[in-house]
C-alpha cells in the first residue's frame, strides 16, 4: 500500500555514546597540544575542562601511538611527581594533498607540524577521472619514494577541486570546471587507490590550510575567498567548518551581484566571478585560452592598463559581496587568498576603501590578506586529513536529523 504524503516522517534528535566522546575528547587534546605547543597532563586538564584521569588517558593513548611526544620533567626533585610537558611529534603522521584544477595537479606530504615534507607537480588539461587517476596514482609513488616517510603513519588522501559538486546545470560547466567528476565519490577513489581519502572543493580546503597554518589561527568566524579561476569560498563559523547540506556552502562565485550584468556559464547573469576571477582578468588581458593565461605570467607581467581596468571592474561588485557576507554571517573578517598574485591582491583591497557600512563596521580589519602562500589548496588538502585528526568535532556530539 502507497504510503500517503500526509503522513509525517519521524524526526529524531541522535543521542551520542562513548565512543563519540572519546573522539571528540581525543581531538581535544590533540588540538590543545597543537595550538599551544607544549602543555603539561595538569595545563591539559585546565584547557579541555577534562579530568585529569581523562587526559591522562588519552595522552597515554597518544604517547604509544607517536602523535605527542614526552619532554624532560619540569620539576625534578620536587614533592610529589614531576610534571611533564607534552609536544606533538612531527612525525606522528602525515597527510597527503593533491589540488586537482583545470591546468595543474599539485602534490604535497605534510607533517602534523604543518611542514612540507615532499612536493610534486604535473600539467593537466581540464582531466577526465580515467585521465588524472593514474597520474594521480603516480604522484603518490613518487611522494612515498621521493620523501622517505613512513607510509605506515598515513593518514590518507585529501583531493581538492573546482566546485560546485552534483548540483544539475551548474556543475562541470565553463572553462573553471572539471569534466566527469560528478558521480566520483571518496569510496571510489579509495577502492583504487589504496588509501582513505577525502574530497572536497578547492577554496574549503584553503580556508582549512590558512586556519591552520596561516594569518586565521586566531579567528573563530571568517570567510575565506579563494580566487582561483572561478571564485569560491571557505565557511568558518564559530570555530567550525561550515559546508552546507550538500557540501556546497561558499559558492559565492555565483552570487548574482550586478544584475542584467556579464553571463555566467551556470546560466545566470551578474555572478561575482565574472567579475573577480583569474579567468575574468585573462578575458580582461586578452590572454584568455591561451599559453600565457597562468598565474606566473601575471606576477611577471605586473599591472598595467589592462590590469586597472579588471581592478575597477572588480571591486565594486567584490565591495558588494563583503558587505553581504558580513551582513548575513557576522564574521570577524573576510580572508583574501588563492592563486592572483600577492601584487594583485594588494592592488585589488586597496580598491575595495572605503567598504560600505554593515554590522561588521565598528571594529577591527575587515579583509586581510591570507598568508599560507601559493600552495594554500595543496596544503588545505592534506590539512583535510590533519584536521580531521585535530579539530574536535562538536556535531558528534549532538547529531539530528530525519531517518
Amino acid at each position: 500500500m502507497k504510503k500517503t504524503s500526509s503522513a509525517a516522517e519521524p524526526r529524531t534528535v541522535s543521542g551520542t555514546n562513548l565512543e563519540y566522546a572519546r573522539s571528540h575528547n581525543r581531538r581535544a587534546v590533540l588540538e590543545t597540544v597543537r595550538l599551544n605547543g607544549q602543555l603539561t597532563r595538569a595545563d591539559l586538564a585546565r584547557l579541555t575542562a577534562l579530568t585529569p584521569q581523562t587526559v591522562s588517558n588519552i595522552a597515554a593513548e597518544l604517547l604509544d601511538a607517536g602523535m605527542l611526544l614526552a619532554g624532560q620533567p619540569l620539576r625534578e626533585g620536587a614533592r610529589g611527581q614531576p610534571a611533564i610537558p607534552l609536544t606533538l611529534n612531527p612525525d606522528g603522521a602525515y597527510a597527503v594533498g593533491m589540488q586537482l584544477d583545470h591546468q595543474m595537479l599539485v602534490a604535497l606530504a605534510l607533517d602534523l607540524s604543518g611542514r612540507v615534507r615532499a612536493r610534486l607537480e604535473a600539467p593537466v588539461s581540464r582531466p577526465s577521472p580515467d585521465e588524472a587517476l593514474p597520474l594521480i596514482s603516480d604522484l603518490l609513488q613518487r611522494l612515498r619514494r621521493e620523501s622517505g616517510l613512513d607510509w605506515g603513519r598515513l593518514l590518507g588522501l585529501g583531493l581538492v577541486m573546482p566546485g560546485p559538486f552534483g548540483v544539475e546545470g551548474m556543475t562541470s560547466v565553463g572553462p573553471t570546471t572539471l569534466p566527469g567528476w560528478e558521480e566520483v565519490d571518496a569510496a571510489g577513489l579509495e577502492r583504487a587507490l589504496g588509501l582513505p581519502v577525502l574530497l572536497e572543493k578547492d577554496a574549503t580546503a584553503a580556508a582549512i590550510g590558512e586556519r591552520l597554518y596561516g594569518m586565521a589561527s586566531e579567528l573563530r568566524n571568517f570567510v575565506y575567498l579563494f580566487i582561483g579561476a572561478g571564485l569560491g569560498a571557505g565557511l568558518f563559523l564559530d570555530g567550525r567548518l561550515y559546508t552546507g547540506g550538500r557540501r556546497n556552502a561558499g559558492e559565492a562565485g555565483h552570487m548574482m551581484v550586478v544584475p542584467a550584468g556579464r553571463p555566467c556559464d551556470c546560466g545566470n547573469r551578474g555572478c561575482l566571478e565574472r567579475y573577480v576571477s583569474l579567468q575574468a582578468l585573462y578575458e580582461e588581458l586578452g590572454i584568455a585560452g591561451g599559453p600565457l593565461a597562468t598565474p606566473e605570467h601575471l606576477a611577471a607581467r605586473g599591472i598595467d592598463a589592462a590590469g586597472e581596468r579588471w581592478l575597477d571592474a572588480a571591486a565594486g561588485p567584490l565591495r558588494q559581496a563583503i558587505n553581504i557576507l558580513e551582513s548575513m554571517l557576522d564574521i570577524d573578517a573576510v580572508v583574501l587568498g588563492g592563486l592572483l598574485p600577492p601584487v594583485w591582491q594588494e592592488a585589488l583591497m586597496a580598491r575595495l576603501h572605503p567598504l560600505p557600512l554593515s554590522v561588521r563596521s565598528s571594529s577591527g580589519e575587515r579583509v586581510r590578506q591570507g598568508s599560507a602562500g601559493r600552495d594554500v589548496v595543496a596544503l588545505g588538502a592534506a590539512a583535510l586529513l590533519v584536521f580531521d585528526e585535530f579539530n574536535p568535532q562538536y556535531e558528534v556530539l549532538l547529531k539530528g536529523g530525519r531517518r
